[in-house]
């Protein structure tokens, strides 16, 4: 079955690249270090590496904590970071910058995937969430290399399509040593798609550990002083196409209700900023982009975030902050960095991806769920008019953040485990 999947695989990797010609149109990072995806570099890399894989920026952001403490557990050790996409590979660099080698995951062929592994000779591989690999898991299997799969989650969805190639799955997960899960609902997913019940555990959702520096917080506050002249911000962060527009029609329903409202929105892919400035511009609002560096004035409508790596700080400049990915069937986005940040949080009615985070978040009235225009505009109008009730959600975000740490600890004690004996 998994030659039968290896040839599917490189059939299609010419399809595969021109969908990265195609996103590269846009995004021109999407066109370079296209070697690195089939295992061919251009310098020496060191070997016996601790291994990484983190997909994109989600995914990095949530490993960057567990990193840092591996580097001053273990300051001997080489570590390798791998991500897949141009915005993840930028986070790696701009937080980690030379402390860790980075490339791009190989495709998963077996002759790609064995030059990846002779060029780095992992000698512990960890797997962020949801990633599956054949060829890879298996190289690992047989080559003794220690596999983890740590802050797992799984779907209905996947694991119904993870189940219908069973004679696939089941030998590859049989080469993981552990499996990490976020719940005890991921844990039996993976267990109905092939892990042994020894081979999982529940470790929790290690994005609870996150880090939020207090010079981080410094600067939303600077910015909320200085360049934003002291407004009600209302922030749309993480913001998928069809949201914006959503976004948009609330602040202008709003505005005369909230004179000094200014809608700050942060899109999830940096291709789309001027795709965002021209629908603000199509619905006649006066934009201000963060790389102009321009202060807003009183009839600035629109703060347009156009750069990366800068949410955590922009939360902390908000009054209210709403999460993106979730007003579209796109499975919403993480929302304990505005949590532990300190601002009220709003999503939407599409968070499969965070199913559990967001049932418990409103079950702790530490969030508000919102189904359409009119039930964000409540929101933002109550937290706008009610100081009491602003106050009890930051504090309820933070308690619940705070509540649910500890995930870091836990896998830093199973990986170095693995260490302590090589």
């Amino acid at each position: 079955m998994r030659n039968a999947y290896s040839a599917i695989f490189f059939l299609i990797i010419p399809f595969i690249l021109l969908r990265l010609l195609w996103r590269s149109i846009k995004a021109p990072a999407y066109r370079q270090r296209w070697r690195e995806r089939f295992g061919y570099y251009d310098r020496y890399f060191p070997k016996d590496v601790i291994w990484f894989h983190a997909v994109s920026v989600g995914e990095a952001e949530a490993v960057f904590p567990l990193v840092h403490r591996l580097q001053q557990q273990f300051p001997q050790e080489k570590l390798l970071i791998t991500t897949t996409t141009p915005t993840g590979s930028a986070r790696v660099r701009a937080v980690l910058g030379e402390t860790v080698e980075h490339v791009y995951l190989p495709y998963d062929v077996p002759n790609i995937v064995r030059r990846f592994m002779c060029c780095f000779k992992p000698k512990l591989a960890v797997i962020m969430e949801t990633e599956i690999w054949p060829n890879l898991f298996t190289y690992c299997g047989e080559n003794g290399i220690p596999l983890y799969v740590i802050n797992a989650r799984l779907s209905k969805k996947s694991t119904r399509g993870y189940r219908k190639i069973a004679s696939l799955i089941r030998p590859v997960i049989a080469n993981v040593k552990q499996v990490a899960a976020q719940t005890q609902d991921d844990a039996e997913r993976f267990i109905a798609i092939g892990a042994k019940p020894g081979q999982v555990i529940v470790v929790g959702n290690i994005k609870f550990d996150l880090d939020i520096p207090g010079d981080i917080i410094l600067q939303g506050k600077q910015l909320k002083i200085g360049t934003f002249s002291g407004r009600f911000i209302w922030l749309a962060a993480s913001t998928h196409k069809g949201e914006e527009q959503i976004f948009l029609d609330v602040y202008k329903a709003l505005k005369p209700k909230i004179p000094e409202l200014l809608l700050l929105i942060v899109p999830r892919h940096p291709e789309r900023f001027s795709e965002v400035s021209s629908l603000c511009n199509q619905n006649n609002l006066v934009v201000v982009a963060r790389t102009s560096k321009l202060p807003c004035n009183l009839d600035t409508d629109i703060y347009l975030a156009d750069t990366m790596g800068e949410l955590k700080m922009l939360y902390a400049s908000a009054d209210v902050a709403f999460v993106g990915g979730s007003m579209v069937p796109v499975g919403g986005h993480n929302l304990l960095e505005a949590a532990a940040v300190g601002v009220p949080v709003l999503f939407g009615p599409y968070m499969a991806n965070f199913n559990e985070i967001a049932t418990k978040v409103i079950a702790n009235k530490a969030a508000i769920q919102c189904h359409d225009k009119e039930g964000i505009s409540t929101a933002i109008q109550s937290v706008y008019s009610d100081t009491y009730y602003r106050s009890l959600l930051v504090d309820n975000g933070k308690a619940f953040v705070q509540a649910n740490r500890g995930g870091i600890d836990r896998l830093c004690e199973m990986l170095s485990s693995n260490l302590d004996v090589m």
